[in-house]
């Protein structure tokens, strides 16, 4: 394989190893020229202020792109650099602060990502943190066999509500309906609370009319979270 300045020269008859060993060997050429401009900029404008510019306008290529070469690579001392990932990984990194930079790294290199699998997990923990921080009510687990569960869903679908919902305004009405026969008193906030509906949603009939009883008691309970 002969490299020019204008392009690359195959063998014929390469053998398919070959060719694929050949192209990671460019592709981590192409990946460390980066660092290696970015570095070469670093240099000139710490030890040639007065004349560096001219180097770059000899090089012939774009200022602007060796400026975010040297932005990136100031970022990252030669330590903090991981030969696992690519120049632009760092790139997406360089503006946090260091130790962000690392852990973010660390994960990256773990995770195996690919550049846009990074600059996903960057989005979605930077919505994440917009997101108002929202109160929430303890809540316990309730063991229901898996029949149960499809049942209720099912009749929740027909009724056309929400399954939480639905469960919530059953239990509700339920309580409420055997604090009445208990004679037990209740405040007025609790029997509003208590006393949703008495309609379908309540009863855990079908929109059809269709009692929806479980099955198989026997099946395998699944946890459903309640309310404490």
């Amino acid at each position: 394989m002969l490299t020019t300045k204008v392009g690359l020269q195959m063998p014929t008859g390469m053998a398919y190893d070959e060719w694929e060993r050949s192209g990671r060997q460019l592709a981590g050429v192409l990946d460390s020229s980066s660092w290696w401009l970015g570095d070469w900029l670093v240099y000139g404008k710490d030890h040639y202020t007065d004349r560096y510019q001219r180097g770059i306008r000899a090089i012939g290529l774009s200022y602007q792109t060796l400026r975010n070469y040297a932005w990136v690579s100031r970022r990252f001392d030669l330590t903090r650099r991981r030969p696992t990932l690519s120049f632009q990984h760092h790139a997406e990194l360089a503006s946090m602060p260091v130790e962000e930079q690392d852990c973010w790294l660390e994960r990256a290199e773990q995770q195996q990502w690919t550049t846009k699998q990074l600059r996903g997990a960057l989005r979605a923990a930077r919505q994440g943190e917009q997101q108002p921080p929202t109160r929430t009510e303890p809540s316990r687990r309730l063991e229901v066999p898996g029949d149960h569960l499809q049942w209720w869903h099912k009749v929740a679908e027909q009724l056309g509500v929400d399954f939480e919902q639905w469960v919530t305004t059953t239990l509700n009405s339920a309580a409420a309906s055997a604090l009445e026969a208990l004679g037990e008193p209740t405040e007025q906030g609790e029997i509003s609370g208590l006393k949703r509906s008495t309609g379908p949603a309540a009863l855990g009939t079908s929109a059809s009319g269709e009692n929806a009883r479980p099955g198989n008691d026997a099946e395998q309970a699944q946890p459903v979270a309640t309310g404490a």
